[in-house]
């Protein structure tokens, strides 16, 4: 990416190399990968800096707009304060009812904790559902299921409830983010403290 920048001021960005006019000449888009850095500056053109200081998991955040600055001879792109999104649920509140726009009490938009209960409660799910017509079976013709599969499903229902809780627990965003952050151990396995759903091994 790069910026023209005439009279100290920015001008124009270039998400990719393009030709372009200036001072009524007309350059061509391969001056961005021949010339040298020095050719490009000589006429106002600077290769463009990133710093992500400010830049959070958009998961988790909702950055703002990008902005570019010049100073000190070069380019450089950056971002406002992050702000977290909300992990709890907003409510529509009686001011909301009245002007016809929901009921008091009801969720008006879902937090990030509602998100995240309702993948696991899928992710469970899927898992089970793996492992449902040993159930069906038994049912229909009085086949035992296996212990090892009761087992296994027991194990991914209790796991499933602790991760529940621990979101439900989370007292903001960053530790939300906390719970799904993944560490290297000294083997080279990752792991992250919220941990995984069980899988049942072939």
């Amino acid at each position: 990416m790069y910026a023209l920048v005439e009279s100290g001021s920015i001008t124009k960005i270039f998400t990719n190399p393009k030709g372009f006019v200036l001072n009524n000449n007309q350059y061509p888009a391969d001056i961005f990968s021949k010339w040298t850095k020095d050719e490009k500056e000589a006429i106002g053109i600077y290769e463009v800096e990133t710093d992500n200081t400010n830049f959070k998991d958009e998961k988790w955040y909702t950055n703002t707009n990008e902005s570019y600055a010049f100073g000190s001879g070069k380019v450089t792109r950056s971002w406002g304060t992050a702000t977290a999104k909300a992990h709890a649920d907003s409510l529509f509140t009686a001011q909301d009812e009245t002007d016809g726009l929901g009921t008091e009490g009801d969720v008006k938009v879902e937090g990030l904790k509602t998100v995240l209960i309702r993948t696991i409660k899928q992710q469970a799910a899927g898992i089970l559902q793996d492992t449902d017509w040993y159930i069906v079976r038994k049912a229909d013709a009085g086949t035992a299921v296996p212990s090892a599969i009761t087992t296994h499903r027991a194990a991914v229902r209790t796991k499933a409830a602790s991760m529940e809780t621990a979101i439900t627990n989370a007292a903001d965003t960053p530790a939300l983010e906390t719970l799904y952050t993944y560490t290297e151990q000294e083997d080279g396995s990752v792991t992250r403290p919220l941990g995984e759903l069980p899988v049942l091994e072939a």
